[in-house]
């Protein structure tokens, strides 16, 4: 039988190992597809940890993944082999629950996850049902498309359906993973964009991202360096700290929007005579549908959105990860096939 080199945890919290496996054939409505690139996200550790219940070993991490489809399943309409694809966190769904039957299929109850509910990219080959499939741009680069697939669609879906229009001020809370590219979208789609990240040091990283403004959350008080802006028709808050969700708050304008994409363990505190007065409100943003994240590759490709990436061969997947996790990465870290 055909092989494939992949990297498995076998057990929670066991090591990433490089393994021999068997080439998987697509089923009914799947195809598989050649990954030319695999990007690592916090949310790998779900996996690497044994955090999501339920999850099966040895399982195959990683959900921002950027290909080529070497394979049709039965079924499978649409789709072409060759075609270039990408696939991201919404992984497919069942189409039955009652969230898929009101058409909001990235709420699935019963929804699935690459690297979690089956094996994800980190391998040279992986299987996806078809409904989880993007198309992907030409003129796309694999390794700048994988991170635009959990990272990009999580920070361009919030935007786009914030309620914001061009000439608001939308402020990025956080300029990591995600607000890095949070910074770059809020940008291209004509908002007034405020960075807001800890210590002047990241001033010059924001104004290159396209930053209008650039607050230090260290040294000024984020909400009044808001209001003096005229007040945040968006904050969208990437960080992981409710401490500094909680501190920008105040810097909402009329009908102004917290939207959360960072998850915290912390609460956040939330004014309550100022919501009341400013119409305010907190939401949450969880990704996106395939067709979200074929709409933000697109936009990508068309304006010119690219994550910042460090590359490193599917070999030395263990020791990406690792950097990923320990904060030092700038800013999203790619696995390619290979060396």
């Amino acid at each position: 039988m055909p092989t494939m080199k992949a990297v498995q945890v076998a057990q929670a919290n066991g090591p990433l190992e490089l393994v021999d496996r068997e080439l998987p054939e697509p089923g009914a409505g799947q195809v598989r597809v050649k990954v030319q690139a695999c990007g690592i996200c916090h949310s790998d550790s779900l996996t690497k940890e044994g955090l999501w219940p339920g999850l099966r070993y040895p399982r195959v991490p990683g959900h921002e993944i950027a290909g080529v489809i070497d394979k049709l399943g039965t079924g499978v309409q649409g789709w072409q082999a060759g075609q270039r694809v990408g696939v991201g966190w919404h992984g497919g769904h069942c189409g039955h629950c009652e969230n898929c039957r009101h058409g909001d299929f990235v709420l699935c109850e019963n929804g699935q996850v690459p690297g979690i509910s089956y094996d994800g990219g980190y391998a040279e080959y992986m299987v996806a049902p078809q409904e989880a499939l993007a198309r992907m741009p030409d003129d796309l680069a694999d390794v700048d498309a994988a991170p635009l697939l959990c990272a990009g669609i999580t920070t361009f879906n919030a935007l786009r359906n914030s309620g914001a229009r061009a000439g608001d001020v939308a402020a990025i809370l956080g300029i990591g993973g995600l607000g890095h590219l949070g910074v770059q979208f809020a940008r291209k789609m004509g908002f007034v964009t405020v960075a807001i990240a800890r210590g002047q040091d990241k001033a010059p990283l924001a104004r290159e991202l396209g930053a209008h403004h650039y607050v230090d959350s260290a040294a000024q008080d984020v909400g009044e360096a808001l209001r003096a802006l005229g007040g945040a028709r968006v904050i969208l808050a990437t960080v992981t700290s409710g401490k500094a969700m909680s501190a920008a708050i105040g810097g909402l304008g009329r009908n102004g929007k917290l939207i959360m994409v960072g998850i915290s363990q912390e609460p956040v505190e939330v004014p309550v005579a100022q919501f009341i007065m400013g119409r305010n409100t907190v939401q949450g943003w969880p990704s996106g549908t395939a067709a979200d994240s074929q709409e933000t590759l697109a936009f990508s490709a068309l304006s010119g959105v690219k994550p910042m990436i460090e590359q490193f061969p599917l070999s030395r997947a263990a020791e990406a990860y690792e950097r990923m996790m320990s904060g030092k990465a700038r800013f999203r870290v790619v696995l390619t096939p290979g060396g």
